[in-house]
């Protein structure tokens, strides 16, 4: 078995784990990527594409952001949808000037990965992480095995960064940890299309049928989402039926109809809630996914994992080179309080945009929350800066 020795053994090759390599390497500490899946998965995984005001900022400081300011799209507004109506929801004037980006969460992979690998900085992939062990001892250890056989790091700490079903959570005893879940009653089929965007921003619609939404990728592709029940097969939803739907449910008196355009990728995924507590077990840190799930309606997931490790690369900074143990020893309870604020707002765009088909009295209640949102100055100003910026509050 090969040896290497490491300051931070990193797990996972999202961009939590990427980001956080990046950030301690500007910093001169010593940091090791490990990632079971290819180069080319992990570049081409589609994912969340709206990126919050503060996170854009911490990505360009980061160095990582030149392409992203070339090439993403800015929004000032998004559209809300409902009852055949549109209203509109002026972000940027709501929040003091801030505003979206809009670009993919692989593009954020890709431009991190070539930066690393340009640099020279260690990073393995389809290297599956079979044994993370000494999380209380005097130094951590993560064994591997990649295409040119096992190798074991030693490192001072070891980063989760592998997702919700990923080998560095299950690495906490069972009894240290607090797991809580909910399990939505809908899934979201999504795909993404070679069509041109018939919005400029992004569209949230409430419609009785279920939830909709569209987005943009580019000016030639779009990403469109509905809501379906859990049960759903994609084998079910032809290129045909897919449409049938959106334009149904995205219709207003004034776009009767959207773009269509061939369906490049498509997927079904489920809808739920997690939040692990603590994120930190010794010398193990949880980050992004590893610790927490958060619905989609929010556009929060990959904001709250990079917001993670711009509090994770700080504690570990100061612990290394400056032998403070403070910020790591505040690390969770930090991250937390804002992961549950990212919780409280995506479970209301939640369960404000999804209908429900058998209680009349919520459907009520879904709209009355809707019309105050686009109605009541308070209402939409709270809405704005939340969507925009939750993680630099």
């Amino acid at each position: 078995m090969k040896e290497l020795r490491t300051q931070v053994a990193i797990v996972g090759a999202g961009p939590a784990g990427l980001l956080l390599g990046q950030l301690l390497t500007r910093e001169g500490v010593d940091n090791v990527i490990v990632e079971q899946r290819s180069r080319d998965y992990v570049e081409k995984r589609v994912r969340a594409g709206v990126i919050e005001d503060g996170i854009a900022k911490l990505l360009v400081s980061a160095g990582v952001g030149e392409r992203m300011m070339r090439e993403g799209l800015v929004h000032h507004g998004v559209e809300i949808r409902f009852d055949g109506a549109s209203h509109r929801i002026a972000l940027s004037e709501l929040a003091d000037g801030r505003s979206i980006m809009v670009y993919g969460q692989q593009e954020v992979v890709k431009d991190l990965v070539h930066l690393r690998v340009s640099e020279g900085s260690a990073l393995f992939f389809e290297s599956e992480v079979t044994l993370i062990n000494g999380l209380t001892s005097d130094a951590a250890n993560i064994e591997f095995k990649g295409p040119d056989g096992r190798v074991r790091i030693t490192c001072d700490f070891v980063a989760g960064c592998d997702g919700t079903f990923g080998v560095a959570n299950r690495a906490i005893p069972s009894s240290e940890l607090c797991r809580v879940e909910r399990t939505y009653p809908f899934s979201w089929l999504g795909i993404l299309a070679q069509a041109p965007p018939a919005t400029e921003e992004l569209v949230y619609c409430r419609h009785e049928r279920g939830f909709a939404l569209y987005s943009l990728r580019s000016p030639t592709v779009s990403r469109l989402y509905l809501g379906v029940p859990p049960s759903s097969r994609l084998e079910d939803w032809s290129d045909d039926r897919i449409w049938s739907e959106l334009n149904l449910r995205l219709a207003t008196r004034e776009k009767p109809e959207i773009n269509q355009g061939p369906i490049l990728e498509r997927g079904i995924t489920a809808m739920r809630s997690i939040v692990i507590a603590p994120m930190r077990f010794g010398r193990l840190f949880l980050a992004g996914d590893a610790a927490h799930i958060v619905p989609p309606t929010g556009a929060k997931g990959m904001n709250l994992a990079l917001a993670d490790v711009r509090e994770l690369s700080r504690a570990l900074v100061e612990k290394l080179k400056r032998n403070d143990d403070r910020p790591a020893d505040a690390y969770s309870e930090t991250c937390l309080e804002r992961v549950w604020r990212a919780e409280e707002f995506s479970t209301y765009m939640t369960q404000m945009l999804h209908p429900s088909y058998e209680d009349d009295f919520e459907n009520g209640i879904q709209r009355a929350r809707l019309h105050q949102a686009v109605t009541s100055h308070e209402a939409s100003t709270v809405l704005s800066r939340n969507y925009v910026d939750l993680n630099s509050l």
